[in-house]
């Protein structure tokens, strides 16, 4: 297959559907950039301006001080076609777990990006008129959408969890205008770390199949028991996108790379729209490699649970405890009896780093604490207890 079929392959070739409903004009209309890969990626390539000697280094600690496998002075693969391969098929198996007639996940259906945040400021870009459209979001929530809205002047509607950190659907159904165009839904929630069910998200997708995205953040998924993902309803629903990423449970924070998941037509405008290369070789093989060793992914996962479980335990003991919540996902949120601020503050200049929560809505006194290694675990408790005990006297 050539490159130019890959293209093609990658896109679908599609121009209707929910996409054409609801993007800018202006995007519908664009010509993509060009890459030179987008037509030929072997022979005797002297079409990019690349630099045919060779690259000026090599990957620390390479097996070879010669190995120059990734061929570094040559520009990557626009579509990451390999690599969408292999995350479509892992996510459509675990899909068919839980039920065994669920479709395939394509390439077709995949974006691929720098980590979750290009996929959010992407869409936005691409269904948001500037100074006009909104997005809707449901706090407490991930900082990021709103820092894209106001990059991209895109008013913000809030329609707030309830206490116990469940969507209010009927309020969200209620708020929708028709300047209203992409609706977050972070599950699990940061902070929250509380899952959404997938009946709820269905229920919005179903009341807004030909007026808005869902788009569906899921960057904790792996650590939800059992597994659920509203990947399971991209076939029914064109209008749901899933951001998943390999940040968390994938332990590959460092190479920025994360997934958009939808139907083709809204696929085919994020490749349009990001830039030519936006995932490098280097990220890409390490991705690849990790949807080989999915053991691996899951004995750590395994690992996590059982630590998640243990500082759940451990926290309920203490009596300036006055909640911890459950978790969906790595980390836990509780809350103290006074002085959050100042014990994370404290804790942060002892060396044991948390983040202070309580300025978000329904969090008030609220500490979040990622659930690390089971020496992570025990330092980090021992200094809450110490530190705590020390600004109450």
């Amino acid at each position: 297959m050539t490159v130019a079929e890959e293209k093609k392959c990658a896109e679908g070739g599609h121009t209707i559907g929910v996409a054409a409903r609801l993007a800018r004009p202006n995007i519908l209309k664009l010509l993509p950039y060009r890459c030179a890969r987008d037509d030929y990626s072997s022979g005797v390539l002297l079409d990019a301006n690349e630099n045919a000697v060779g690259p000026t280094s090599l990957p620390t600690n390479s097996i070879e001080s010669n190995d120059n496998h990734l061929v570094l002075e040559r520009y990557p693969c626009p579509y990451q076609l390999e690599l969408k391969s292999l995350y479509g098929k892992y996510r459509a198996d675990q899909n068919r777990e839980v039920a065994p007639g669920s479709e395939d996940i394509l390439p077709e259906n995949i974006f691929c990006g720098v980590g979750s945040d290009e996929a959010i400021d992407l869409l936005m870009r691409i269904f948001c008129t500037p100074g006009k459209d909104h997005i809707m979001t449901t706090p407490p929530t991930y900082g990021m959408y709103k820092v894209c809205a106001n990059i991209n002047d895109v008013g913000i509607q809030n329609v707030p969890l309830t206490p116990e950190f469940d969507l209010q659907v009927d309020e969200m159904l209620n708020a929708i205008t028709e300047t209203t165009k992409l609706i977050f839904i972070c599950s699990p929630g940061n902070p929250t770390a509380k899952a959404i069910p997938l009946s709820d998200v269905e229920r919005i997708a179903s009341q807004t199949t030909t007026s808005q995205i869902v788009v569906v953040d899921e960057a904790y998924v792996d650590f939800v028991q059992p597994h659920q993902s509203a990947t399971s309803l991209l076939s029914k629903y064109p209008n749901v996108v899933v951001l998943q990423t390999l940040s968390k449970a994938f332990g590959l924070a460092g190479i920025r790379c994360g997934f958009a998941l939808g139907s083709p037509d809204v696929i085919q405008l994020m490749n349009n729209c990001k830039a030519p290369y936006n995932v490098n070789k280097l990220t890409a093989e390490v991705a690849r490699n990790a949807m080989r060793n999915v053991k691996t992914l899951e004995t750590n996962i395994k690992i996590l649970l059982e630590q998640r479980a243990k500082v759940i335990q451990k926290l309920g003991e203490l009596d300036f405890v006055t909640r911890v919540y459950p978790s969906d996902a790595n980390f836990i949120l509780f809350r103290v009896k006074k002085n959050a601020q100042a014990v994370y503050k404290t804790m942060a200049d002892r060396g044991v780093v948390v983040r202070f929560r309580g300025n978000e809505l329904h969090c008030d006194g609220c500490i979040r604490a990622t659930v690390g290694t089971e020496e992570e675990n025990s330092i980090f408790l021992e200094k809450l207890v110490s530190i705590y005990n020390e600004l109450a006297k």
